[in-house]
């Protein structure tokens, strides 16, 4: 089985203070507490829930 492009997810901010749907993305995304990382794969699904929740992510390119 190949492995596909991966991108590594770090919560740089707090959600606290933030939209109910802005708190679920970042849930969804594997990500608790600040500081917190999770690897997903890199998929549209994956970079639209990214790009709702920019601000408060940081993203690397695994």
């Amino acid at each position: 089985m190949a492995k596909g492009k991966q991108v590594k997810v770090t919560l740089i901010k707090s959600v606290i203070g933030q939209k109910p749907d802005k708190k679920a993305t970042v849930r969804s995304l594997g990500l608790k507490k600040i500081s917190s990382s999770n690897i997903l794969p890199d998929n549209e699904s994956v970079r639209g829930m990214i790009a709702s929740v920019s601000h408060l992510v940081k993203v690397e390119e695994i």
